[in-house]
């Protein structure tokens, strides 16, 4: 099935019998909101089958879960389950709620524990203590465009896992759309959660 994309509403001018050709015109871009996008699926345009989420308005598709990325994902969950237990929920490539044009799919997000375990709503910005991409074809997007939203939303910490150079980029401290600290960790290196001081990570637990 396809995935939708922003739809363009364009004006086309009368055309007068002396004049072959089309005058330039405006193009005005329609941006989906949460709730437009769950209509989406509650009228079959997009299925379970579709591996899509909705960033600044607009229903992205999603890169392929390659093995190594599906392997980490993996790592991540049994390191945090086993090392933070009943202190957060790992929430795996779920949806996050952060405005009404932002509800990306995360690999891995640390999030609040709450009753009932997000049953009634995806969880928010405050609920959340760390979210985790994984990039390996997507580093350029999760980079240029998902951080900024994440920094813009608050979310306190973001590691970006750079499955080409086998490195973990940590960002922290969001203020007015970016991030003020910024370290990375390479193997050899261990790194902890800001949220969970005394809980650290090596690297190549992480990586394999």
């Amino acid at each position: 099935m396809d995935v939708p994309k922003a739809s363009c509403n364009v004006e086309r001018p009368e055309l007068s019998s002396n004049k072959s050709f089309l005058m330039p015109t405006e193009t005005t871009r329609k941006l989906f909101t949460v709730q437009d996008y769950y209509r989406m699926a509650e009228v079959g345009i997009l299925t379970d089958q579709d591996r899509v989420e909705l960033i600044e308005g607009e229903v992205i598709e999603m890169s392929p879960i390659g093995k190594r990325h599906a392997m980490t994902v993996n790592r991540a969950t049994m390191l945090f389950a086993r090392g933070i237990g009943d202190k957060a929920v790992v929430s795996i490539q779920n949806a996050a709620h952060l405005d009404d044009y932002n509800e990306p799919q995360p690999d891995v997000v640390l999030i609040r524990p709450r009753e009932g375990f997000y049953g009634t709503g995806h969880p928010e910005p405050e609920d959340v203590l760390l979210l985790i991409e994984v990039a390996e074809s997507s580093l350029r997007f999760d980079r240029k465009v998902k951080l900024p939203i994440y920094a813009r939303s608050g979310i306190p910490e973001v590691w970006i896992v750079d499955l080409n150079t086998d490195v973990i980029h940590i960002f922290r401290n969001p203020k007015e759309g970016n991030y003020l600290d910024l370290t990375s960790k390479g193997r050899g290196e261990a790194l902890s959660v800001e949220a969970f001081p005394d809980f650290s990570i090596r690297v190549d637990e992480l990586l394999g």
